[in-house]
């Protein structure tokens, strides 16, 4: 399921980044060669995938605490079962 999580985040930036140079204001490229032209275009997506990269990165963390806590919890109640199991065991 994880593996299935970052292959959608992956495609999901890879789509942005695509969107995002196509988005390029025209009134910034007036006067440059096509390198110059190519290179800003790069920069701009890069720093933005980078962001996003981060964003989902973050989100990720958050997801990987949360089902932590879970199991934590999950366990400390396991441990209260086979305590009580125990003790009525022993009567």
């Amino acid at each position: 399921m994880m593996k299935s999580k970052s292959t959608t985040i992956a495609l999901g930036m890879l789509a942005l980044v695509a969107t995002l140079a196509a988005c390029q204001k025209k009134d910034d490229m007036t006067g440059k060669g096509p390198a110059e032209k190519a290179g800003a275009q790069i920069d701009s997506v890069a720093a933005k995938a980078g962001e996003e990269v981060n964003k989902a990165g973050e989100k990720m963390g958050q997801e990987v605490n949360k089902a932590g806590e879970k199991v934590g919890q999950a366990m400390q109640d396991a441990g209260k079962q086979i305590e009580q199991k125990a003790q009525e065991a022993q009567k």
